[in-house]
Parts: C-alpha cells; structure tokens; sequence
C-alpha cells in the first residue's frame, strides 16, 4: 500500500536549494545530463535524480552538495545552502516509495508474507489488489527490473517461506507466481534466498525495502497496518541493516532456496 501523502506539497526549503542549483547550472549552459555525469566525483548519478533535486523532490548528500559546488564554481556557496536549507530538511509529505524505486542502484528487501510486488504475477497482483488500476501500477513497476538503459538496479531479496504456503487466489495462480520466482532467479533478475519461517527474530515485525540510490543516500520503505512508511533517518536506516543481517544469517543458499521452491511447487500447488 503506497504511503500516506499530501499532494502537490513539497519542501520549501529544498525547493530554495534546487531552485538556486538549477541557476548555477543554466549559467553554465549545462543540461541536467550533462551535470549528472559530473556528480559523485565523476561516477554520475541519473538525470531523473538532478530533476529530482531541483524541483524539491528529494534531499541530496553534503557529498553531492560538495562535488556539485565545485563542479559549479559556486565558491562554497551550494555547500552553506546545503547546512541551511538542506541538512535539516524532511522529505515533501507526498514523498512516495515509487518516486524512489526508479531511481535506485541496489534494492534490499525482506518480505515475510508475500511475494514483493517486483516480482509479483499478474493473477497474483490482480488477487491481492481486486482494482484493475492498481494492479496495472504494479506491474508497471516492474519494467525497473527490465530496463536496459540505466541497467536495472542489484535486486537481493529474502522472502519467507511462509510467502510460499500462503494460499493467495488459486493453487494455479501460486504455481504460476512461484515458477515465475524460479525464472527471475534464473535470469539474473535478481538474488532472493528462502528464509525458513520461526517467529523469534525481528524481521517478523513486518516487511521493509533499502533503496541505495547513485550517491549512496539511501531510504528506506516499511509497510505497515494502515500505509506504508518512508523514511532515511540515520537510526532508523540502521535498525533496519541490522535486522536485515539477522534474517539473513537464517536464510539459506540460492540452490537450496530455489529447491525448496520447487518442492513447495510439486507438493502444494500442483
């Protein structure tokens, strides 16, 4: 479920930054293409992500903040903005989790009672959304995985075993979502390990996403009872890493996940 927003709202205080670093780039005569290829010491960032920084979107690193005020001759001036306008700042009310998807390097999930809606069928989106919209928007998100151009992001994913006992639609719709599992794995698409299913550990506190994106901030999506929750605060980001290392450390290898898929397949869905 996507998190609770206010539309149309976003940050004045990033909005004053991203307008005053979108003048220092036009008096450059550089694209946003152009400067995002300059971001990040020289490794670049996407253009989306300069956009996004402009308009108010989101909130960059000092690191960002300090290879772009050179890049710019802003003489220091980017790197105060950053300390006044910026450090401080929240993320826009209407901050959404699909506005940070696309523009993610590397996703980490843990995801103890469905299947991530990445890597969902279109029968078993249909069964769990009922909305034909919502669904389509699913989906949509999907094509993150398939993109050629930038390469789709490093994808690693833990999903509970219970995920594959859960009876969700039909028997044919869980055969149909866990041999598509199999084929993502198989494709390289992503990595996901099979977590056997116990209640003592933190990860039974519900799913979450880590999204690192090109100038290594990363943000964080939590799903809870009545909307998800967005968030990059420093403490929060860490109790996730480490719950993340927990649940890990109990999961098993990639052939033996995708074994027990395919057991799970012959013995329950078929």
């Amino acid at each position: 479920m996507a998190p609770q927003r206010k539309r149309g709202t976003v940050s004045p205080t990033l909005l004053a930054f991203g307008r005053r670093f979108r003048r220092l780039r036009e008096a450059k005569n550089w694209t946003q293409e152009s400067v995002a290829r300059r971001a990040n010491g020289g490794g670049g960032v996407k253009p989306q992500y300069i956009g996004a920084v402009e308009n108010g979107r989101t909130r960059c690193s000092r690191e960002f903040a300090e290879t772009m005020d050179k890049a710019l001759d802003a003489n220091g001036e980017l790197l105060d903005l950053y300390d006044d306008l910026v450090k401080d700042a929240t993320f826009p009310t209407w901050f959404d989790w699909h506005t940070v998807e696309p523009e993610a390097i590397m996703l980490e999930s843990y995801q103890p009672l469905l299947v991530h809606g990445l890597l969902q069928t279109h029968a078993y989106a249909s069964a769990l959304l009922k909305k034909t919209d919502a669904v389509e928007a699913r989906i949509n998100r999907q094509s993150v995985l398939t993109r050629e151009n930038p390469p789709p992001p490093d994808f690693s994913l833990l999903q509970d075993e219970m995920s594959l006992h859960r009876l969700t639609g039909s028997p044919e719709i869980m055969r149909e979502q866990l041999e598509q599992l199999i084929y993502m794995v198989e494709r390289g698409t992503v990595t996901l390990q099979v977590v056997p299913s116990r209640g003592d550990h933190d990860g039974n506190s519900g799913a979450f996403n880590i999204a690192t994106l090109a100038d290594r901030t990363e943000i964080a999506y939590a799903d809870m009872a009545a909307h998800g929750l967005t968030m990059d605060d420093p403490e929060d980001l860490a109790n996730l890493h480490r719950t993340l290392m927990t649940v890990r450390s109990l999961a098993l290898p990639m052939d033996q996940s995708m074994d027990m898929i395919r057991k799970v397949i012959q013995e329950k869905w078929t």
